[in-house]
């Protein structure tokens, strides 16, 4: 990359490019935002957003821009959210949400728009939800999650429900799990983990369910990992993975396995995994060049996937890597 980053989120565009935004370089919070071109497989500058981040969350639009949404900017909690916009490149300043958060989480739902949850506003974890109209380009509260919590986890089912997992509140991290139904803009709980977690990954199956992997315990950096079956709205233990790690990736490959890159188990992991649901066993698999966590990890159009930045306990990486 042309700016070495961490904590920074990609999007991967229509046009198969990915956008790569903000992050903390080790020193300060970055504006800057970069284009990764799988055919000439180069780097370039786009546009700089007009808030430096860290800590937010980037989601693609059915309209194909990308809002990015919260972070902190070294000084506090963001409530501010712009667009990006493929053709001209440019930002654009949006509304702002109701509540400065990072650490949180946001996802698209089935009528467009989009769900912002929980996170940290620089004094207290978060239970606070609210959705963003992009015909609008307004913020409405809508009903508040049971539980505060940052560090948690936000998965779109396949009946369009959202499920969110674990997470910390401050004191405690848990194992609750809630669903959140935009028809009555309301959350319900449903079955709770078997284990506390918080950093935790999440990905969804192509059989429906929802995998979550590693994560910070009541004491330790976990290994485990669950499926939760949205059939039966529980948690069901599958085999763990060989090494703990929290701040790592998960990616679903075009044949449905998935893959683990990196992370922190008491040292950086350069180590990655590879999960296969018929058989719920994990393997290791290839190791990274360089050791990472806090990076991203997208699934390209032609199945590969780009490994990008991260900080491997002394400074913030510019590097980026392909597994094909």
């Amino acid at each position: 990359m042309n700016t070495a980053r961490f904590w920074h989120t990609a999007s991967i565009l229509r046009n198969g490019k990915v956008l790569v935004v903000g992050g903390y370089n080790g020193f300060s919070a970055l504006n800057s935002a970069e284009l990764y071109d799988p055919f000439t497989g180069v780097w370039i500058t786009t546009g700089n957003m007009n808030n430096a981040r860290y800590g937010h969350t980037a989601s693609i639009l059915k309209n194909g821009k990308v809002l990015v949404v919260g972070g902190y900017n070294d000084i506090s909690a963001l409530s501010s959210a712009e667009l990006y916009d493929p053709f001209t490149e440019v930002w654009i300043k949006t509304g702002n949400m109701n509540n400065a958060r990072y650490a949180h989480s946001a996802s698209v739902l089935r009528n467009r728009k989009v769900l912002v949850m929980g996170g940290y506003n620089g004094v207290f974890v978060l239970n606070s939800a609210e959705l963003y109209d992009p015909s609008t380009g307004i913020w409405k509260k809508t009903g508040s999650m049971n539980n505060a919590r940052d560090g948690h986890t936000a998965s779109v089912l396949r009946n369009g429900q959202v499920l969110v997992a674990g997470g910390y509140n401050g004191s405690l991290r848990f194992n609750s799990s809630e669903l959140y139904d935009s028809s009555t803009e309301s959350w319900t709980n449903t079955g709770s983990m078997n284990i506390v977690q918080a950093g935790h990954t999440a990905c969804i199956l192509t059989n429906g369910k929802v995998l979550i992997t590693g994560g910070w315990g009541t004491d330790h950096r976990r290994n485990a990992t669950e499926l939760y079956d949205p059939s039966i709205g529980n948690w069901l233990v599958t085999s763990s993975m060989n090494n703990g790690r929290i701040e790592h990736t998960l990616s679903l490959l075009t044949d449905g396995k998935v893959l683990v890159t990196g992370g922190y188990n008491s040292q950086f992991l350069d180590s990655t995994e590879l999960y296969d649901p018929s058989t719920e066993n994990w393997t290791m698999f290839y190791t990274m060049n360089t050791a990472r966590c806090y990076h991203t990890a997208s699934v390209l159009a032609d199945g590969r996937v780009l490994v990008s930045g991260g900080w491997n306990g002394s400074v913030s990486l510019q590097s980026s890597e392909l597994y094909s």
